[in-house]
């Protein structure tokens, strides 16, 4: 089975070290994100293999001796950072902690969006209904509270959200090219990132983003900025509660879309879609399955950033195996003509046709 998970791939003595590492995690995380804010990790990085002395550090980092040494001997227990000569010297985790995109992004949308709320994440398994959310206001999903949220888990939101997808546009894009689109719906179109993209390449087309109203407003002004708005137009709904959908596109994409839906809402939107489009029309889903990814640590992080689908966002979605969304399609009557992976970090296309 893929990443090893059919077997034991610890020893007994690895196994407690790792329990120990997952019942301190919340502590220990914490500590990465208050070394990496006051600067730590950044002066330790700036000192390179030579290092610096405890008197180094507290000379240069804005903390007292007893938070600097409290912080690099919970580093040093972490193998983030590891001691020469009496020098700490920033390691390899350390390294990527600091320079990763990725990583952190990952770090800020945990710390900034997920970390408080995840305390309610055993109400939201038990009730299914995203109970953390209650952290930042009374709302039944997080994607209508998106532009109410305070700037600092705003902006890491939508950080984390463009990060991944924007990687797989440009390679996704080039399949999409040689479908000869006239007329594009965007669904799930978010701020219009994929439109505007699709626009200054495609000078051709047109393209509609169906969308909650609260999230055509942020995608209007984004629009508006950029000077497309003869082409790129909006359409207000709610794909759960629509019973019909405009039916002028030949091509339909979603990006990232459907993960946010338990799989009963994924086949309901799929036979809106179904009952909606033209025959001949191309149904395009970019999907990110765990199942799909090129290393083991793709798959965990997918499946741990699952939880915040389960705790903040809707209460009844995640990232899917690749297997749900098949039997999804080929239940509604599509077929799947082309299958790709590897677009971007990790992204699945899919694009398919009525049976």
């Amino acid at each position: 089975m893929k990443y090893g998970y059919n077997k034991e791939v610890y020893t007994a003595l690895e196994a407690i070290t790792e329990a120990q590492k997952i019942a301190f995690s919340p502590i220990l995380f914490q500590a990465v994100i208050c070394m990496r804010n006051k600067g730590i990790f950044a002066y330790l990085d700036r000192q390179g293999e030579k290092g610096a002395t405890i008197d180094d550090i507290c000379d240069n980092v804005a903390l007292s001796t007893y938070g600097i040494q409290l912080l690099l001997d919970v580093a040093l227990s972490m193998h983030i950072i590891y001691l020469r000569d009496q020098c700490y010297v920033l390691g390899k985790v350390g390294h990527f902690l600091l320079h990763d995109k990725m990583t952190q992004i990952n770090l800020d949308f945990t710390q900034d969006v997920c970390y408080q709320g995840m305390f309610h994440l055993e109400e939201a398994l038990e009730k299914g209904t995203p109970a953390g959310l209650k952290v930042f206001g009374d709302w039944s999903t997080i994607y209508p509270a998106l532009s109410q949220l305070p700037d600092k888990p705003k902006n890491s939101w939508f950080d984390f959200d463009h990060f991944y997808s924007d990687s797989a546009f440009p390679p996704a894009f080039n399949y999409i090219k040689k479908l000869n689109p006239q007329h594009i719906y965007d669904v799930g179109g978010n701020t219009g990132k994929w439109a505007l993209y699709c626009a200054k390449n495609l000078p051709n087309v047109d393209i509609t983003i169906l969308d909650l109203p609260e999230q055509i407003e942020l995608a209007k002004n984004n629009i508006n900025e950029a000077g497309f708005e003869s082409r790129i137009s909006g359409y207000s709904v709610n794909l759960l509660t629509a019973e019909t959908l405009p039916a002028q596109a030949d091509l339909w994409w979603m990006s990232q879309f459907l993960d946010c839906f338990s799989e009963e809402q994924i086949m309901q939107i799929l036979s809106l879609i179904y009952r909606s489009m033209k025959k001949d029309t191309v149904v395009c889903i970019m999907e990110i399955f765990w199942d799909r990814q090129p290393f083991e640590a793709g798959a965990l992080s997918l499946n741990a950033s699952s939880l915040y689908f389960t705790c903040l966002a809707n209460g009844n979605s995640r990232f899917y195996h690749s297997k749900v969304f098949y039997r999804c399609l080929s239940q509604v009557g599509f077929h799947v003509e082309q299958d790709i992976d590897g677009l971007g970090l990790g992204h699945t296309l899919l694009i398919c046709k009525k049976r």
